[in-house]
């Protein structure tokens, strides 16, 4: 099975069962205070936002006095609460007299559980996620004192005067104790200096403007890793590597009898002349190998480097009894809310981010899985999503959970109750809205493949 093919899996995976479960959430509050839900949907039997076109399911089954299904228009998916104002948009039944079992005659506290039920559900999925994920496979980190050969940076982090081997010690002079936050931290926090050590001497490095902006829109490599000794993993068959001769767990030494130590070192083979002949020097078994070929017409090799942290570095491990991974699951919960506001605020606040750069759909959500499927990871980046769909879910706009919460809240607090046409023609703009952002996230991701 190819990579994409692994990526779409674990995307549809995900967010079917976190789309049923939001949806559970509004289902439970709804029985909880005994409102009749009339339907129950994974995906819309509907084209969306339009309640009355194309109207066919994929599977349904009534059971009681909700009808189960699948629908064929595979984005989100609803629970159909009698009495109320929703996708569907039912204005026939909404023009007949209040029942008790419907919405609209609830007590406003019961109907804002009920709007809020699917957003408390994304919330409790991701710490029940971190939690067992936690409990199960622990933690683990490398420290940023353990990255002992320092770093190795691209050219964006080159502009602003950081150098492969740097040791980084703080941000905008907060110690920097985790390395892979390092970036996020700069990025998140709107960083301006860049502590680290150079040969032994404390520097400074200030953090120009447009850096942030190249980091969130660079599209080749990382702006600052952790460097490692260039040992060799993979060998592609057919390439110049493997007609060289090179093989896994080969130590190259030397490029053209110039000492290298570290992968960084191996970007001179770019400078080099298609066609013409190298010499990498290889540790093999403890004996020194010299290998000979020609540099491919690309510069491409063909082989990838060992990135072995357990190999290079001394990472740490935390193991989370059960107690301590339910107290881990629910503060890790709320550290990454926080993480996504300040990300979403960024779009609109920050002067380095531009919309069409950051905003993407399906596609670019469909990128963050890995090509090759880890439990754990998938298991991270559900959770994740989970509470990606719990903050947007929150925003207050018409036709989202958060729309109906302002004009729940607006009753609770003036005692006076937004009519039905308002709410009606207020969800109609809202769900216009919605599929308006739909259309041109994903046609941005589509511009994005073609540009590439």
């Amino acid at each position: 099975m190819s990579g994409t093919a692994v990526k779409v899996l674990q995307l549809f995976a995900a967010l079917s069962l976190l789309i049923v479960l939001h949806e559970f959430g509004h289902f439970f509050f709804a029985r909880l205070f005994k409102t009749r839900v009339e339907k129950f949907y994974l995906f819309f039997d509907f084209l969306f936002p339009f309640g009355g076109l194309l109207n066919f399911s994929l599977f349904k089954k009534k059971k009681g006095d909700t009808e189960y299904g699948i629908g064929w228009f595979p984005l989100g998916g609803y629970v159909k609460i009698a009495g109320m104002i929703d996708e569907s948009m039912d204005k026939e039944a909404m023009a007949l007299p209040p029942q008790p079992w419907e919405y609209r005659s609830k007590k406003p506290y019961e109907r804002l559980f009920i709007m809020l039920g699917g957003i408390i559900v994304n919330i409790i999925v991701a710490m029940l996620i971190y939690m067992v994920v936690f409990s199960v496979y622990g933690e683990e980190y490398l420290p940023t004192k353990s990255a002992k050969y320092g770093i190795m940076v691209d050219s964006v982090a080159k502009t602003i005067g950081l150098h492969n081997g740097d040791m980084i010690t703080a941000i905008d002079g907060r110690p920097e104790d985790r390395f892979d936050r390092i970036v996020s931290d700069i990025v998140l926090e709107d960083g301006k200096t860049i502590q680290l050590t150079r040969d032994g001497q404390p520097v400074t490095i200030t953090i120009k403007p447009g850096t942030i902006h190249s980091i969130i829109t660079g599209q080749k490599g990382a702006f600052l890793a952790a460097r490692f000794p260039l040992v060799v993993d993979e060998v592609t068959k057919g390439s110049e590597a493997a007609t060289m001769g090179l093989k896994h767990g080969d130590s190259v030494v030397a490029v053209n009898n110039m000492p290298i130590r570290y992968f960084d070192e191996f970007d001179s083979i770019k400078k080099s002349i298609p066609g013409m002949p190298i010499t990498l020097s290889v540790i093999r078994d403890g004996k020194q190998a010299e290998l000979t070929g020609k540099v491919p017409q690309d510069k491409v090799l063909g082989f990838l480097p060992l990135a072995d942290y357990d190999r290079y570095f001394v990472t740490e491990k935390i193991k989370y009894n059960p107690l301590q991974a339910v107290s881990k699951g629910v503060s890790f919960t709320y550290q990454q809310f926080g993480n996504y506001i300040r990300q979403f605020k960024m779009i609109f606040t920050s002067k380095e981010i531009k919309t069409s750069e950051s905003l993407g759909g399906i596609i670019s959500f469909g990128k963050i899985f890995p090509a090759a499927f880890d439990m754990q990871k998938f298991l991270m980046l559900t959770a994740f999503i989970s509470i990606i769909l719990a903050f947007m879910n929150l925003l207050p706009i018409p036709g989202l959970d958060g729309g109906y919460v302002i004009f729940l809240l607006f009753e609770m607090i003036t005692g006076r109750k937004v009519s039905e046409k308002v709410m009606e023609k207020a969800t109609t703009v809202g769900l216009v809205l919605l599929l308006t952002l739909m259309v041109y996230a994903n046609g941005l991701d589509i511009f994005r493949l073609f540009k590439h």
